[in-house]
């Protein structure tokens, strides 16, 4: 790790599939958490660990998943990418196949410059912060554990942070052992050793769609007034 890297690290509320997408050999960050889009860059690190209150029990102090970032696209050139890359990442809410119901490149810039929003996971009202995060994270070097997270080590629990917002700078003394650490492990990356923590079809309930969005919705909102706040990055 070199000394331009960050280790960025938050709480995962929700872990569905869609933010991270860990699927079809890629893993996205391109909706929710946009202060960590916007801020972090190629070369750096996120790792996130569990909630108190998941669906699986209290996992606070467990990693749900790490990427690094080898990719920094903008949510428009994005939408490029998946139209000629990775098709499967464009939402298809009514397929059968869960994966492509939580597609996460769900703004198209084909016809407006400013995003019009596919059915998805998300809803108008998650449309400011989702814009606001300005870049999509890609990783071909991620580790995705889902309902299957991996025991944090007590000597680095002090990366978790609680609740809204993220630790980055904070970071910076143990980063670099933090990751030998994981390397260490030998865990199989760019695969999925688990599946998300909540599996959702969304195709059986509409209102499922609106109650997860704006949840989403409240929780990046709090991130950006802690961002404001605290001069985070």
């Amino acid at each position: 790790m070199s000394q331009q890297e960050t280790l960025f690290s938050y709480t995962i509320p929700f872990d569905d599939g869609a933010a991270p997408n860990p699927y079809w050999g890629i893993l996205t960050l391109a909706i929710c958490k946009p202060v960590i889009r916007r801020v972090a860059n190629i070369g750096d690190w996120i790792v996130a660990t569990g909630s108190k209150n998941s669906p699986i029990g209290d996992i606070q102090h467990s990693i749900v998943y790490l990427m690094k970032i080898t990719n920094k696209l903008s949510l428009e050139d994005y939408d490029n990418f998946c139209k000629k890359e990775l098709p499967q990442k464009i939402p298809d809410i009514k397929n059968s196949d869960l994966r492509r119901q939580v597609g996460d490149c769900i703004y198209d810039f084909s016809n407006n410059s400013s995003g019009e929003l596919r059915p998805s996971v998300h809803e108008s009202g998650n449309k400011k912060t989702d814009l606001g995060g300005k870049s999509v994270l890609l990783s071909k070097h991620f580790y995705y554990f889902g309902n299957k997270p991996i025991d944090l080590p007590s000597k680095f629990q002090r990366i978790v942070k609680p609740n809204q917002g993220h630790r980055s700078s904070s970071n910076d003394d143990i980063a670099e052992e933090f990751l030998t650490w994981v390397k260490n492990l030998k865990l199989p990356f760019n695969t999925l050793v688990g599946k998300p923590q909540t599996i959702i079809d969304f195709r059986k309930n509409k209102e499922i769609v609106k109650t997860c969005a704006n949840e989403k919705c409240k929780i990046d909102i709090e991130d950006e007034i802690e961002h404001k706040a605290w001069n985070i990055c």
